[in-house]
């Protein structure tokens, strides 16, 4: 789950614009030496974690004894509707208009599935770094490999590594689209992985959905509303890895953010804690619960809310001595389907009332956009939706200007 150290960390080496928009790649992706310095990092021996990866003082706070209060939504008995549903949406509402996490059980993912995802993970993090290299991360793209994400940035750098790919519903693509993924990057001996994340990735897309028509139901819109909107929508999945850490208090698995995605589901390997979000002013620790997925709202559905929903402030801790495994599932939209509420947010009952129409929060966007965004202008963090925003308005008034001195160019 993404980071940002030009506003709240304080790390960058590179100038930032008026508008808070930094370039996202300092590194330009040319790191193949710090990548294999990497893996040294994560040599046990060392007694002390290079410079780049230690965080701020006010990113690393310590972490509270207390867990998160996060409801946990039988989202089986949800789906049968009645009284489920009503305690299902009411669970949803309290946790999403507070810290945006909540926990779901009765999801239907098969025990084995799970163990064989994770079981995955474990064994891809195991290889050696040249075939990992393989499905090295583009410059500008968010799937592949990487390795602390020095392909990206030079300061504030995360202990883990990641690997990401896409999965879509549609008939524009390959229905085995991750399958080929792997196949196309680390050859054919890894189909059976591919397939198992395959089915994993359907699994994810299914609940999903179902936990949509949920929070439909929550805010008032119909079990319909965003389930539709998100049918023929993709995902992010990402495989974490996060090794024994030296000098865990310096340093974070995953720095303080807000993920840019819709909706993301995790499961925590159970032999680790590291999740944490931020309420009330502390970093309250969500422990793995067995059989349950983490759930957590984005910024593109706060946008999709009107901002009556929060996203998510979370990162991940590394512990000296154990190692941590999770797997994240990011729901986005369509890539050109424009995220704007539906009238019944807009108009908060205003037809009723006789009121006026409540405010738009935030402008129409695309999730290309916000792609864009985040992996080539801005390192996700707290602030991530604010910013984009501001820079769409910036972009949109460059753009109107240019339009106008055309215009005049050819009175």
């Amino acid at each position: 789950m993404p980071e940002n150290p030009h506003l709240s960390s304080g790390g960058s080496d590179q100038p930032v614009g008026t508008d808070g928009v930094l370039p996202v790649s300092p590194a330009d992706g040319k790191n193949d030496g710090a990548v294999a310095a990497i893996e040294l990092c994560w040599d046990q021996r060392q007694q002390k974690i290079p410079d780049p990866f230690v965080w701020p003082q006010s990113d690393a706070l310590a972490s509270s004894e207390r867990e998160l209060d996060a409801p946990v939504v039988h989202i089986g008995a949800a789906m049968r509707g009645g009284a489920g549903m009503r305690r299902a949406a009411e669970q949803v509402a309290a946790a999403c208009a507070s810290h945006g996490l909540f926990q779901v059980t009765g999801h239907g993912l098969d025990p084995a599935l799970a163990r064989a995802a994770l079981d995955g993970a474990a064994g891809f993090f195991r290889l050696p770094l040249a075939t990992k290299q393989r499905a090295r991360r583009a410059p500008g793209n968010v799937t592949g490999y990487a390795a602390a994400h020095v392909d990206r940035f030079t300061a504030n750098l995360p202990w883990k590594e990641t690997l990401s790919f896409a999965h879509r519903t549609s008939a524009a693509v390959s229905q085995q689209v991750v399958i080929d993924y792997f196949t196309s990057v680390l050859g054919s001996d890894y189909q059976p992985l591919g397939a198992v994340y395959q089915d994993y990735c359907e699994a994810m897309k299914r609940v999903s959905l179902e936990i949509m028509e949920v929070i439909g139901v929550s805010l008032g819109v119909g079990r319909s509303c965003y389930r539709d909107f998100f049918a023929d929508g993709g995902a992010i999945m990402r495989c974490n890895y996060y090794p024994p850490c030296p000098e865990p208090e310096r340093a974070l698995g995953t720095g303080p953010h807000c993920d840019p995605s819709a909706l993301t589901l995790l499961l925590q390997d159970g032999a680790a804690d590291g999740l944490q979000v931020l309420a009330n002013g502390e970093w309250r620790p969500v422990r793995p619960r067995p059989g349950a997925l983490v759930v957590n709202i984005g910024d593109t559905f706060v946008a999709l809310s009107n901002g009556r929903y929060r996203s998510c402030l979370h990162r991940a801790v590394v512990h000296r001595e154990r190692e941590r495994r999770s797997l994240a599932f990011f729901l986005c939209p369509r890539d050109d389907r424009v995220v704007r509420p539906p009238p019944r947010l807009l108009d908060g009952g205003a037809a009723a009332s006789g009121q006026e129409e409540e405010g738009r929060r935030y402008p129409d966007f695309t999730w290309a956009d916000m792609a864009r965004f985040t992996q080539r202008h801005y390192r996700a963090d707290a602030r991530t939706l604010d910013a984009f925003a501001r820079w769409l308005g910036a972009a949109a008034t460059s753009a109107s200007q240019s339009q106008d001195e055309a215009a005049e160019e050819t009175v």
